[in-house]
């Protein structure tokens, strides 16, 4: 599984969640925190993030990512809505998250946004095969989609967030009358507009989302049993208990509504706005019930980067070793001959281990050794002729992450020299090594070039190797048929460990019973 942290910076408030992803597109939400920082309070009227606004984000976005890390989450994704997509000075506030958290901010659409919501949104609830209305009431923006199991249908994204409604005609509590009834004008004549661009004559049912849709919800539970609401998640309320917490809000002033049960203090100036425009989407399509739904963005957003991510993660599962994972993610980039890479690094690796007492190196000798001969071919996504330099240039300007300049270079040298010419001071790579490293090389190299001759049909024929050590080396080749073209082959490639270690190089092959056996020398 793949630890992911997403991070939605919202026009109100800024939330995280931690999760755990898997291939098979399932996650598991392990913890959320979430901070009401309204980084839009004011930004739709000046069109610019305030310097009070910027500091409090860039301060909680660096709290929230310090926390994911301490947690073991590196993998953490940003995204930013409304008020950062439409301040002027949004780059600047873009750039002071990157420097204090090293993440890189992704602003997007209203239509992404919608796309993200209705994602998070078909994993919380079983919609049916006819349209869904999800209607996302946020701070900056409203997101009304249209939507069944099966895919997104139709997406608009309305300026109608409940911090801008908040800014334009709600700067007193209670509003008065004119400003109300320009608000319910603005908020009915852009639903109208919108829902004809659907062409939907009618919807299975509504559901809304967002942190303002939930304490609605919480408000009027508490008001119909007297208890707190048990689940958020696919809770209803109807038409008519919306319809009284929106008058009770609109005639009242902070104080009445601090004392209102189940509010949000922190939404005392922004839950009428919202109430409003969920009541009018109501009429609008002409349903008396709406359904609750707890996940949104965000969790659209892990969903997201699944899909997206499936491969890489499928490799995460299957090599847990940071530094392997990205070496076959690199090979499998570039195409490369899966079965043949596998079987020679497995070849080369038993005549490392076998001949121990001769070149006396190391585990991270022997890595770069496997690393090398699972790249050694890549070169073949440029060109099969002269695929081994094709290699050395594909590894050597690759983002190998958790590997140093030097090993990347050690490891793209050994894949170099694979086949054809020798290691030499002819070779500029080669020349600037120095002693040390070029022993390595030669080495390393040596290994690579026999392993890849037992392999040349790529059929996996040499199953394995059994070396013995003596004034020669006698390399017995266990086989499941005639190989004489991977012992040719072999042979011609022992030049540079005679070169390197002094022995003369002997192949012998014993063929799995019921085959001829042969030798060659």
């Amino acid at each position: 599984m793949s630890k992911i942290a997403v991070i939605d910076i919202g026009t109100n408030s800024i939330h995280m969640v931690l999760a755990e992803a898997e291939p098979d597109g399932s996650y598991k939400i392990l913890d959320r925190f979430k901070d009401m920082t309204r980084l839009g309070d004011g930004t739709f009227r000046q069109r610019r993030l305030s310097a009070e606004s910027r500091a409090r984000g860039v301060e909680v976005l660096k709290n929230l990512t310090t926390l994911a890390r301490n947690k073991g989450f590196d993998r953490i994704l940003m995204a930013a809505t409304s008020a950062v997509r439409e301040a002027r000075n949004s780059g600047q506030f873009v750039e002071e998250v990157s420097e204090n958290t090293g993440v890189r901010v992704k602003v997007i659409t209203g239509q992404e946004e919608a796309r993200l919501i209705y994602l998070g949104v078909r994993q919380s609830m079983d919609l049916t095969d006819r349209p869904t209305l999800l209607v996302d009431v946020g701070g900056g923006s409203v997101e009304i989609i249209a939507g069944n199991r099966k895919r997104l249908l139709h997406a608009e994204s309305l300026k109608l967030g409940a911090i801008r409604l908040k800014d334009l005609f709600l700067t007193k509590a209670p509003p008065p009358k004119a400003k109300l009834r320009a608000m319910h004008d603005m908020i009915a004549k852009e639903l109208e507009a919108a829902l004809e661009r659907f062409r939907q004559p009618e919807f299975d049912r509504i559901v809304i989302s967002s942190g303002m849709a939930s304490n609605l919800a919480e408000i009027i539970y508490l008001e119909r049993t007297g208890y707190p609401i048990p689940q958020i998640n696919l809770s209803t309320i109807t038409l008519k208990e919306i319809r009284a917490v929106e008058q009770r809000l609109a005639t009242s002033d902070v104080d009445t509504r601090l004392r209102v049960p189940g509010l949000d203090p922190r939404r005392v100036d922004t839950l009428l706005a919202a109430t409003s425009v969920v009541r009018h989407c109501l009429e609008a399509v002409g349903h008396k019930e709406v359904t609750i739904s707890d996940k949104a963005m965000r969790e659209g957003l892990v969903y997201d980067f699944i899909q997206k991510n499936q491969e890489g993660l499928l490799i995460e599962q299957e090599i847990p070793n940071f530094r392997l994972r990205n070496v076959v993610a690199l090979a499998r980039r570039c195409h490369y001959p899966q079965t043949h890479s596998h079987h020679v690094a497995k070849l080369a690796l038993s005549l490392f281990d076998q001949t121990q007492s001769l070149h006396g190196m190391a585990d991270q000798e022997r890595e770069c050794l496997e690393h090398a001969a699972l790249l050694h071919d890549v070169g073949y996504a440029i060109n099969p002729r002269q695929h081994h330099k094709h290699s050395y240039y594909l590894i050597t300007n690759s983002d190998l992450a958790g590997f140093t300049v030097e090993e990347i270079e050690m490891i793209a040298n050994v894949a170099r020299y694979h086949r054809r010419s020798l290691p030499g001071p002819q070779h500029l790579p080669y020349k600037v090594l120095s002693p040390g490293k070029r022993r390595v090389l030669e080495a390393l190299s040596a290994f690579l070039r026999i392993a890849d001759g037992l392999d040349r049909s790529h059929f996996s024929i040499i199953r394995d190797v059994n070396v013995t050590l003596g004034k020669k080396v006698n390399i017995d080749l266990k086989a499941l048929a005639d190989s004489e073209l991977e012992i040719w082959t072999a042979q011609s490639r022992a030049d540079l460990f005679q070169k390197v270690f002094g022995r003369e190089v002997t192949f012998t092959v014993e063929v799995e019973p019921g085959l001829s056996t042969n030798a060659a020398e």
